[in-house]
Order: structure tokens, then C-alpha cells, then sequence
């Protein structure tokens, strides 16, 4: 049969980021395929080299726009500890709050990509109806939807009374009700199932051999979780459960990452009922001792890691991040062989893939 090289951006309607491919394909059947990346390329890590650490924590919260929380977290983190200070727990308990908020709010977000891109449209409206929701308190929290600069060297600059405590879990509330909904109607929908079952298949060892973590290493199996595994900010005071799932495919890292949303708001509601008493930051020195720490947390889309280096001033002299898109991204020639060209947006999908994150 003959074979045909179909291109597939940078700029295309199935991706939601500027990426790459070249499909080789014999009929509808794709047998081969190469990915490019670096469309999006802004040198950040040097950027960090060239200000000072508390600039860096809003550099930091620009590498990607879905989980930039979590970015000041893990670097803020990593900071403090170079610095040796102790961060108040009513800091670490809100910290630790916006992070499960963002949680929710990518994985509705992924949902809806994913929705509609096989042609789910209903579920796509639905799922980011919802999300607003999880906004719309972000937005109270910190003043801003995606970009909230809540996190500094220290602590947090943000604080909650108890009035704003009790409407944000009575919105938790309804927002867990919706999911729920949305939750059934996915499970019972044959041709959602018929979409994404089976397709994008990662085997737990090829999870392993690619070093992919989060969502999608869980829904083949491998049970790894920083949150569990390395607690930081307030997770070793809290109650979850990691969720898993055999599959392997798309169908499961939905079903991983819709009952992830439900738990990510039980831990919102344990944040928010035991947010201790005190203070909320502490005060930092500007310049660092010379030291090297390595700082780790749990994204959205898996373990996100950062390395910093201190040369005893007022910048940092290395600051390396290893996001968690880059192992997804080399695992998609495997997911891409033998599958049919109607399906290439779900494992694009599937994936969750954040170009910013993996190009920085």
C-alpha cells in the first residue's frame, strides 16, 4: 500500500499549543510519525539566572498558564529551604488550597479539550460551565483567574475570614454535585467510550521506561504521587487517596482525572475547615547562602521538579525545571503507531499536553 506524509502543524485545530508532526500513513493507518518542538521557546531558565529571586517567582508563574500555582509553590519551596525558613502552617494550608483548586480547574479544562475533540461538544459546555466556577474562586482568593501571585519567599499574601470560608465550601458543594453528573453521563455514554477506549495505550513499562508520571502513569498502573509519596506544603496533615487505573488508554486517564477532581475537592474542603491559626508569611532574606536544593511537587499533569543553585547573592546562579509534558511528549510515536488518523486528536488529547510547560 502506498505510503503518504501527512503534516500536522505548528498551527492546527486539534492542538491547543504550536507543535509539530509528520504522519506517515498507508491507508487510514498511521505507521510512523516524528514530532518537533521549540515553536514557543522563551529562555526562561536563563531569564531566572539574570533576576533576583523574588522576581523570579513571577517568571516562574508564567511558564505555564493552567498550573502556574503550582510553579511558585515548588520554586518558593525550594528557596526556603536554602534560606532555612519556616513557613507558617496557615501558609502552607492556603498554599496547598490553590494548588487543588488548580487541580480541578485543569482537569475540567482537560476534559473539555479532549470532549471536544471527539466531537462531544455537549460535554465540553458542560465541563467548562463548570470550571468557571473553580475561577470565579481562585478570582476571589488572589485577584486573578490564571496568574494569581499568591505565593511569596515566606509564605503566602493572601488570607481568608471565616465568612468567605463557608461560601467557598457551599460553591464546593455544588461544583461537586455537577461533577458527579457530569461523571454518570461519561460512564454511560457508548460513543464517548467507543472514542477513547483502547486508544493511546501506554503499558506500565513503557510508563516507566519514558519516565512519565502523573495522571497518565496512574492510569496505567503505576501508582506514584508527590502529594502521598514526598508530602509537602500541608499534605502530610491531610486524608486522600491516590486514584489508579489499569487501561493504559484514554478512556482511563479520564476516568483517573474526573474521580482526581472529586478528591482534589474533598482535600479543598479539609483545607478550609482546618485552616489553622497565625500568621501568613514570614520574613525573608534577600540574599541566599550559597547551597543547591532540589524542590519537587505534584502538578496537574504529574511530578514537576526544580533545581536551584545559590552562589551566597540576590540571584540564583542555575535554576533548572523539569516539567512533566517533556516525558509525555516522547511517548507519542508509541501512541501514534497503528492508530487511525480519526483518532489522532484523542491522544492529543489524551496526553494533556502543555507546550509552554515542556519549551519554557
Amino acid at each position: 500500500m502506498t505510503r503518504i506524509t501527512i503534516p500536522i502543524g505548528p498551527q492546527h485545530p486539534a492542538l491547543k499549543e504550536p507543535l509539530s508532526f509528520l504522519l506517515t500513513v498507508e491507508g487510514e493507518r498511521i505507521v510512523e510519525s516524528a514530532l518537533r518542538i521549540g515553536y514557543v521557546h522563551r529562555g526562561l531558565e536563563r531569564i531566572c539566572q539574570g533576576r533576583n529571586y523574588v522576581q523570579n517567582v513571577h517568571v516562574v508563574e508564567r511558564i505555564c498558564g493552567i498550573c502556574s500555582h503550582v510553579h511558585t509553590t515548588t520554586y518558593c519551596q525550594g528557596v526556603e529551604a536554602l534560606l532555612g525558613l519556616q513557613v507558617p502552617p496557615r501558609a502552607l494550608y492556603l498554599r496547598t488550597l490553590l494548588c487543588e483548586l488548580e487541580r480541578i480547574h485543569s482537569h475540567l479544562l482537560w476534559l473539555g479539550v479532549l470532549a471536544e475533540n471527539v466531537g462531544f461538544t455537549t460535554i465540553f459546555m458542560y465541563a467548562w460551565r463548570d470550571r468557571e466556577i473553580v475561577l470565579d474562586i481562585m478570582e476571589e482568593l488572589s485577584g486573578g483567574r490564571v496568574a494569581h501571585a499568591v505565593n511569596v519567599i515566606g509564605g503566602v499574601r493572601i488570607d481568608l475570614d471565616r465568612e468567605h470560608v463557608h461560601s467557598i465550601l457551599a460553591r464546593l458543594d455544588e461544583l461537586e454535585q455537577q461533577i458527579e453528573t457530569l461523571l454518570g453521563v461519561i460512564q454511560h455514554e457508548r460513543t464517548f467510550q467507543a472514542r477513547t477506549r483502547g486508544v493511546g495505550h501506554l503499558s506500565a513499562e513503557q510508563v516507566r521506561r519514558y519516565c512519565v508520571v502523573g495522571p497518565t502513569a496512574r492510569a496505567s498502573g503505576v501508582d506514584v504521587d508527590v502529594r502521598r509519596d514526598a508530602p509537602y506544603a500541608a499534605y502530610d496533615q491531610l486524608d486522600f487517596q491516590v486514584i489508579t487505573a489499569e487501561e493504559g488508554d484514554v478512556w482511563a486517564r479520564t476516568m483517573v482525572r474526573m474521580q482526581e477532581t472529586i478528591e482534589s475537592l474533598h482535600l479543598c474542603r479539609q483545607l478550609l475547615i482546618g485552616l489553622p491559626d497565625g500568621p501568613t508569611t514570614v520574613r525573608a532574606r534577600r540574599r541566599v547562602p550559597p547551597g543547591e536544593v532540589v524542590s519537587r511537587g505534584e502538578a496537574p499533569r504529574g511530578e514537576l521538579v526544580y533545581y536551584i543553585r545559590s552562589d551566597g547573592s540576590d540571584r540564583p546562579a542555575r535554576v533548572k525545571i523539569r516539567t512533566p509534558t517533556l516525558p509525555a511528549l516522547s511517548t507519542l510515536p508509541d501512541q501514534l503507531r497503528d492508530v487511525n488518523t480519526a483518532d489522532v486528536p484523542t491522544v492529543l488529547a489524551g496526553v494533556d499536553l502543555c507546550i509552554a510547560c515542556a519549551d519554557r
